[in-house]
């Protein structure tokens, strides 16, 4: 209706009133990446096709072009306005700060933000660690340069250059620590930042980009 030419674009003006009057409002933080869309658009129109992949959560092309035009669509301190967060969203916001460079992507983090399905995949990986070095801890009587002791390396976990036709090996090494310290330092990178992330990009994007690194290492 708002379209009548079918053309896939409509007014900015237009779009405002059928956001304010719609009694489903828009997330705001998606509404200021269309908004970022709109001006760098040379008509200052807003695209249908762009709107949906927005509202789908789909990180395309558009998105990645609200993101190279909101440095100077939101202030820098927008997240940091936020009032009345428990303690936990403040931990998410504390977060995206920590590691996100601009705003645009601070907000597309927070707001994108899910509990359920809760982050099982860093959870589950740090625990495994944890619970291998207690092991191999008690076992070695050693918790410090356990890679010293000559029991270490006849372990099935760790990487060996002798027996890379073990593929295992590639992956299993993750669950081998020399000591508490390296253990610790891993233990909080994962859980302080691996687990936020999995509750934005999801279980899959998080697993494969984790297991990527450690075939990498």
């Amino acid at each position: 209706q708002l379209d009548p030419e079918n053309t896939g674009f409509i007014g900015v003006e237009t779009f405002a009133s059928l956001v304010h009057s719609h009694e489903l409002p828009l997330d705001p933080a998606k509404l200021d990446m269309l908004v970022a869309l709109v001006q760098g658009n040379d008509e200052g129109q807003v695209c249908y096709q762009e709107l949906v992949d927005l509202i789908s959560s789909k990180r395309s092309s558009s998105f990645k072009r609200a993101i190279a035009n909101g440095q100077r669509a939101l202030p820098r301190d927008g997240l940091l306005n936020e009032t009345g967060l428990g303690f936990y969203k403040r931990f998410v916001r504390y977060v995206a700060y920590e590691i996100l460079p601009c705003e645009m992507d601070r907000r597309w983090y927070f707001y994108q933000h899910r509990t359920c399905p809760p982050p099982v995949f860093m959870a589950a990986v740090t625990l495994t660690q944890i619970i291998v070095f207690l092991c191999y801890g008690a076992r070695l009587n050693k918790w410090v340069l356990q890679t010293y002791h000559p029991e270490y390396m006849k372990s099935p976990l760790v990487y060996h250059p002798g027996h890379r036709a073990r593929a295992w090996r590639f992956l299993t090494y993750m669950f081998m620590h020399v000591g508490l310290e390296q253990l610790g330092f891993n233990a909080l990178l994962q859980l302080m930042i691996g687990v936020p992330l999995e509750m934005v990009h999801g279980i899959l994007r998080i697993s494969f980009l984790s297991l990527a690194g450690v075939l990498a290492g």
